[in-house]
């Protein structure tokens, strides 16, 4: 009987455990996950899960598992892939051979050393109890500390103020999400953010924490004293790969081919802590729920079938307040970008651009562009800027055949 085991009950670890049973496959599975719970989505976690307008968004209900004749081992931690004996090593000496293995660890947040980060009342967001404590920290509380303004603080923060809570940001950078989408697009989110109440302090960060037996402020490097009843701290992640330390390569992340294969036979990568190498944007590692969906499906169908390159355009949402925020595809840098409709109105898709080359897309209210926009990125086309700016005009008409695209 032929064992595939799955290493990570995230979303793409849920997602390929059940789409190997909806595909057919009828030998031994084994998912494996250090939490106690059931796959579920996170997204929700820093949105409408921490507002309370919503429960948990399960991968499959809690009973599937078993109804399926999935061996889930929730709240078991995997220590190590033991490659030369073909076994998954688990936290307390058990042993689960495998004749494939999905590694979908997924990432952790990084712990900053600053002193006071393990006061009560500082919280970072990652998993469900996260999101519960500082659910419960707002529910009590009048203001927030929030340090860090990648996707997951300002989707935080957003909720905060919906919650009526006054936030002060703190963010190394000149602007939120700098660093991904450079000065101009993340001017555009922190408008976005003050005109609903947001105090930011940018090109700053934290020191410390101070409080007698909880937080009561943070000392910033700049010398500011920023008083509060809770800080939540949200500063990037790391790729969990110790369980492929031994005998699997690790570099930023599992390192994958196209098809998210390793180098080592019969193991395999998906998900955040999975580094890809893309078709088009080369070696890539995507932090990004809907990669992580895609992924677990893809490798599902490439474990019974031949395998096949995943070369999805990648695509993701983000939503604060009443602005619905898309990006699709993958640009570490560009040297232009082109803009239709108005960031000020923040009715807009802007274009990233090197070399002519389209790489990226990133809109507010205009969703329509992100999704069209897909099919060339996928291409690799040099789109006319004319065209691009134009709002009216249908960037349907510029794909390529589909024998092309492909």
């Amino acid at each position: 009987m032929t064992t595939f085991v799955v290493i990570g009950a995230g979303l793409g670890g849920g997602t390929t455990a059940a789409t190997l049973r909806e595909e057919g496959f009828d030998g031994d599975l084994v998912l494996i996950g250090a939490e106690p719970m059931p796959p579920y989505e996170r997204p929700p976690l820093s949105k409408e899960y921490l507002r309370g307008e919503s429960d948990h968004h399960f991968v499959r209900p809690s009973e599937w598992y078993q109804e399926h004749q999935i061996d889930a081992r929730f709240g078991v931690k995997a220590e190590r892939v033991n490659v030369p004996d073909r076994v998954v090593e688990l936290e307390g000496g058990d042993r689960v051979p495998f004749d494939q293995v999905v590694i979908a660890t997924g990432a952790r947040n990084r712990k900053p050393k600053i002193e006071g980060l393990d006061l009560p009342g500082v919280f970072d967001l990652r998993y469900a109890p996260d999101a519960d404590a500082i659910k419960r920290a707002a529910k009590d509380g009048s203001k927030a500390v929030m340090v860090g303004m990648g996707f997951i603080g300002a989707e935080v923060t957003a909720s905060l103020r919906q919650l009526g809570l006054d936030v002060t940001v703190v963010e190394f950078f000149g602007t939120p999400l700098e660093r991904v989408l450079g000065p101009t697009l993340g001017g555009a989110i922190e408008s976005l953010h003050r005109d609903h109440g947001v105090e930011m302090i940018f090109r700053d960060g934290a020191e410390r924490f101070e409080g007698d037996g909880r937080f009561e402020a943070m000392i910033t490097k700049e010398g500011r004293r920023i008083e509060g009843d809770f800080a939540v701290v949200g500063v990037g992640v790391e790729p969990v790969t110790e369980v492929a330390d031994d005998g699997v390569p690790v570099d930023n992340g599992i390192p994958v081919d196209a098809t998210l294969r390793t180098s080592v036979e019969g193991v395999w990568a998906i998900g955040d802590v999975a580094r890809h190498d893309h078709p088009v944007f080369g070696s890539i590692r995507v932090e990004h729920f809907d990669n992580a969906l895609k992924m677990g499906e893809h490798v599902a169908k490439n474990l019974l079938g031949t395998p096949a390159v995943f070369d999805d355009a990648h695509w993701f949402w983000s939503d604060q307040y009443d602005a619905a925020i898309q990006m699709a595809g993958f640009a570490t840098e560009w040297d232009d970008m082109v803009v239709r409709g108005s960031l000020e109105d923040r009715s807009f898709a802007a274009f990233l651009l090197k070399d002519g080359q389209l790489l990226s897309t990133f809109s507010m209210n205009r969703k329509f562009d992100v999704r069209r926009s897909m099919p060339l990125i996928l291409a690799k086309a040099h789109p006319d800027r004319e065209q691009l700016a134009d709002p009216e005009f249908d960037l349907r008409q510029l794909h390529p055949p589909k024998e092309q695209a492909s």
